[in-house]
């Protein structure tokens, strides 16, 4: 990875989507470049900008493993200076104090506990399933088997599911500081099949069985499956997983309050059509995820769909950093449909 630690980096929050993707991706950079970063108009794209929750416990988390020094580090605040001193591994725990997404203080944190000089015990509490966010289903089953592939030793476990309001869940993580190798994701493979499970608490069991007829109406399904959730609460999720040999799609539906389940199921599965339709190995949402993997690595490339603003935001901050250069084009398989990235880092 290109590193430089010469001189603060600004950078505008309303940039490409405007959302807390800027504050996190430029979190996990200016750790592993040891630089300082000021942020301003901080998720100025959205209907309540600034930081919210979530986005403090993700600079709270990137704060304690790099011994960071912080501004602005409060509920709304829409600028932030960021002075890391130094990575260090060890045992942590990040409490978000709400249903807020776990999975994106660990999308922060993750590439710079890889680079730390010992293995990291890391335990999460908050939400598990949120929208508008990566699941544990999909770090599972999606995105850690590639970092895997490119040599990462990372165990995840899922000790409590936590949906919102109540939150509640917890997630455990041993990181082992890694050596990543480049990746060439092209292809998906010969298919395994389609998955369908649906996780439920304390609702009846015929929602369950709603979203899963609904999904077999809609997808060929390999199997089907329930999983009654322990604890207080409900919860409900439609979990659809396209397995490859080279990769997996994770989908999930959420059910909430006024939201048939015919329609949860209808909408995840409709998802999951787009992803099969185009052909392409990496959906949207991983396409995000496997940038700063790659710039680790020192580069790779991989195949997707048309890319959204949301990847070229993450784009654009990397190269704001000049960590890495990210060519986003039609790929010659299929132009209208398909795109490679390819990161030289």
């Amino acid at each position: 990875m290109k590193t430089r630690t010469d001189s603060p980096i600004e950078l505008d929050g309303a940039h490409g989507e405007g959302g807390g993707q800027i504050l996190r991706t430029a979190l996990s950079l200016a750790m592993l470049q040891g630089r300082p970063l000021r942020l301003r108009n901080i998720r100025a794209g959205r209907k309540k900008p600034g930081l919210m929750r979530q986005h403090l416990a993700c600079v709270r988390a990137a704060a304690a493993i790099s011994s960071a020094v912080v501004d602005g580090a409060e509920i709304g605040s829409t600028a932030l200076e960021f002075r890391p001193c130094g990575l260090r591994g060890g045992d942590y725990e990040f409490k978000i104090g709400s249903a807020g997404s776990t999975l994106l203080v660990l999308q922060t944190v993750l590439p710079a506990l890889l680079r730390t000089a010992r293995t990291s015990h890391v335990v999460l509490e908050g939400g598990t399933h949120n929208m508008m966010a990566p699941s544990a289903d999909f770090m599972a089953r999606a995105f850690l088997p590639q970092l895997a592939r490119m040599g990462a030793d990372i165990e995840m476990t899922v000790a409590r599911h936590g949906f919102y309001p109540a939150g509640g869940g917890r997630i455990e993580l041993r990181i082992t500081p890694s050596t990543l190798m480049p990746l060439q994701l092209h292809e998906r493979g010969d298919s395994h099949g389609i998955d369908a499970t649906v996780l439920l608490r304390n609702l009846p069991q015929h929602i369950a069985e709603r979203e899963l007829d609904t999904a077999a109406k809609h997808l060929t399904l390999t199997s089907r499956a329930q999983r009654e959730l322990p604890g207080a609460g409900p919860a409900n999720a439609l979990v659809l997983t396209a397995a490859f040999a080279n990769v997996s799609e994770v989908v999930v539906g959420l059910g909430e309050h006024g939201t048939s389940a015919e329609i949860v199921a209808r909408t995840a599965c409709d998802e999951l059509r787009t992803y099969l339709a185009h052909g392409a190995p990496v959906g949207a949402h991983l396409a995000d995820q496997l940038l700063l993997p790659l710039v680790l690595s020192g580069g790779g490339s991989f195949v997707t769909g048309r890319p959204t603003l949301h990847l070229e935001t993450n784009a654009d901050v990397i190269r704001a950093f000049g960590a890495a250069d990210i060519d986003i084009r039609p790929d010659d398989s299929d132009p209208q449909r398909r795109y490679r990235i390819s990161v030289a880092a």
